[in-house]
């Protein structure tokens, strides 16, 4: 004797015309489509027109902060940006390296006074917020992550910066206060602005076909 009822069978028609079950809703595929590849390029190359940009605009404040000790960490999150961003969108493994990498290569390709070593940072501050995404299991977009994701790139590019660039020369206490301003930075700029920028994509409809844009909530 069948027990279905009107709501069962309403569910199963539902089901049915959209191709999905209820498992496939709430467990997500970890495979890339075409759209997640065009959309993280979009992004990518954006931020890298953006990174081009700040690359201008670094080098005078830069030096203005030179003297400061170490506070000049204070600017690399506008940096890191594109790897948090395009991984709390996509929401996909290897999106955060894949989104700073394109980022890095079209800001390289446009010009930039540091050449091919914006290729080997962008990997470095990709993987920073990558592995934080990797630890949640990529499950968990809320603020606190996402900032989490920010810091660790900030740390990334801090510890690189004065190991193998300009500012590996400072005495201890200005390699320091590098990698905390350089965390700290990377933690508003890179974390909380990404936030808020993928808050504001969802809330327009732009990432309808995307996780992080069916949000009811628009939450990331």
């Amino acid at each position: 004797m069948s027990t279905s009822t009107p709501e069962n069978r309403s569910t199963a028609a539902r089901d049915s015309s959209t191709g999905f079950t209820p498992k496939a809703r709430t467990t997500p595929t970890r495979r890339w489509r075409v759209v997640d590849i065009v959309v993280a390029s979009v992004i990518g190359v954006a931020a890298g027109v953006v990174l081009w940009a700040w690359g201008l605009a670094y080098t005078p404040i830069d030096s203005v902060l030179s003297f400061s000790g170490g506070f000049e960490g204070i600017l690399n999150g506008g940096w890191l940006f594109a790897g948090v961003l395009g991984g709390i969108v996509i929401r996909k493994p290897g999106a955060a390296v894949y989104t700073e990498v394109v980022a890095a290569v079209v800001s390289m390709l446009i010009g930039t006074q540091w050449g091919f070593s914006v290729l080997i940072w962008g990997i470095v501050q990709g993987l920073g917020a990558e592995i934080v995404l990797a630890v949640f299991l990529y499950k968990s977009w809320r603020i606190g992550t996402v900032l989490l994701a920010g810091a660790v790139a900030g740390l990334a590019v801090g510890l690189m910066d004065t190991s193998f660039a300009s500012a590996a020369a400072y005495a201890a206490g200005s390699k320091t206060i590098y990698v905390v301003t350089s965390v700290v930075s990377g933690t508003v700029l890179a974390g909380l602005l990404s936030w808020l920028a993928a808050r504001g994509l969802a809330r327009t409809g732009a990432l309808s076909r995307f996780a992080s844009g069916r949000s009811a909530d628009a939450r990331v």
